[in-house]
């Protein structure tokens, strides 16, 4: 298990979402040696988990305008016509943390196979929860765009405000981590300000606050993709963790 959750943790690393200096505690349930056996495997001999961030069928078109917005940004052509890294950076998605892992689709297939992330474990596109995150390091900022489908009604014809706070923090916790390493949620403080219809694509902007030792704080707004509406505020804090505080509980 540690050796499994460190490739997680590498995988993490080459995203930026993690420090180089994160450490780990010995801890197994599965066998070292077949996790061994995957994670030293060539990754070309991988299946590729499922990436969630690319567009698909149930995307609206202001879903996908906001999409190829931010992805044109991502890389840019210089005078001379080369390519390079432009100032934001796409986020793949997974239904699963294992999956960031060389070998993850193995792996999540052999530690807790059933479990799934809150935010993807829905089957059918656009039924719930339809998101793109992108991070400009230069900025500190990230930003998701959000699709709102069917299943998260609270007042009628609007998303239920625990979707709308589960968004929140993972937009703001996923930022925080890209800036600070493995973090967990101290505090969330949501002002929600107008109701989110369902079917409707809104933008959330996260930006850091400050930094205190292990405290990152960070602020969100939620708001119309041509910021004319605002749905929520947010103030976040996160605490910087290491690898024991997730093993150890």
């Amino acid at each position: 298990m540690a050796r499994s959750v460190s490739r997680i943790c590498k995988g993490f690393q080459r995203l930026g979402l993690l420090s180089k200096q994160t450490q780990l505690i010995p801890f197994t349930r599965v066998p070292v040696a077949t996790v061994r056996t995957i994670v030293t495997l060539p990754s070309f001999l991988f299946p590729q988990p499922r990436d969630f961030s690319l567009p698909n069928p149930s995307w609206g078109s202001e879903m996908t305008r906001m999409y190829e917005h931010y992805e044109s940004q991502c890389e840019v052509e210089t005078e001379g016509g080369q390519k390079q890294k432009g100032p934001w950076r796409r986020l793949p998605s997974y239904n699963r943390l294992l999956k960031y892992a060389t070998g993850g689709v193995y792996l999540s297939k052999m530690i807790q196979s059933k479990a799934r992330l809150f935010t993807r474990n829905i089957r059918n596109p656009g039924a719930a929860f339809e998101y793109v995150l992108f991070v400009n390091k230069e900025e500190q900022k990230c930003v998701c765009i959000l699709q709102a489908g069917h299943l998260l009604e609270g007042p009628p014809g609007h998303v239920h405000g625990g979707a709308i706070a589960t968004m929140i923090d993972t937009v703001t916790g996923t930022h925080a981590t890209f800036l600070s390493g493995p973090v967990m949620t101290a505090n969330l403080n949501i002002n929600y300000r107008r109701p989110i219809p369902l079917g409707s694509t809104v933008l959330l902007e996260s930006s850091l606050e400050k930094k205190e030792g292990r405290k990152t704080f960070i602020t969100c707004r939620v708001t119309s993709t041509d910021g004319s509406k605002l749905h929520t505020e947010t103030s976040a804090l996160f605490l910087s963790i290491t690898a024991s505080h997730l093993l150890g509980g």
